[in-house]
């Protein structure tokens, strides 16, 4: 099995590198490129995203025919793809960090900035937080209700469509911290920072 993971210069994607590589062994072969023809014959892909919701996608945008290959990928041959942090926020249809930016619109929303209540809650929302499962999503399994996930951000990705939210944190309110739509997942949280349950996570995708 081939599972690729997105280097399209988000950022420092290294610790997610390593975390798939550790779960994988020598059982997954796990490729880092942005290479579209080996990302169209992949099993599996990772969209990371590290940095804010614009530079992000202005980087996907600036690889040509990655952004249709990952259409492809996703939605007319419906393969496994998993986004971590700003990459299930650009799941959205549009993001308003920095500006008004169009996102790849697979699961309909937005991405604001998270309500601090009049700076009663800090931004960033960073460190350690309990996720509410609310459902059956394949990457929980095994996963305890109330385990705690590493965050880091200061936007939120509100779905139109609440069936597609798996779970959430409460920071000032409930922020949505994971979805899944058919054959697509994403979790705000970063699951490669986040100990042996995080591992969980990407052993769980990597078995799907």
């Amino acid at each position: 099995m081939n599972v690729t993971i997105i280097d399209y210069n988000s950022g420092n994607i290294s610790s997610v590198i390593n975390s798939f590589k550790e779960v994988a062994k020598d059982k997954v072969n796990i490729e880092v490129t942005s290479d579209l023809i080996k990302i169209k014959t992949a099993d599996k892909v990772v969209l990371p995203g590290q940095g804010s919701f614009k530079s992000c996608v202005d980087a996907l945008n600036n690889i040509e025919g990655l952004v249709d290959t990952l259409n492809g990928f996703t939605i007319n041959n419906k393969k496994p793809l998993l986004g971590i942090c700003v990459g299930l926020q650009m799941f959205a249809d549009i993001g308003y960090e920095e500006t008004e930016t169009k996102g790849l619109g697979w699961v309909s929303g937005k991405v604001s900035k998270i309500d601090n209540q009049n700076r009663n809650y800090k931004l960033p929302h960073i460190g350690w937080n309990q996720i509410n499962i609310v459902k059956d999503s394949k990457i929980f399994k095994g996963i305890e209700n109330k385990s705690h996930m590493y965050f880091v951000h200061s936007y939120e990705f509100i779905p139109e469509d609440k069936s597609v939210i798996s779970a959430t944190t409460d920071y000032s309110s409930n922020i949505v911290c994971s979805v899944e739509k058919e054959n697509i997942f994403g979790t705000q949280f970063h699951p490669e920072k986040s100990d042996k349950i995080g591992l969980q996570i990407i052993q769980n995708f990597l078995n799907l």
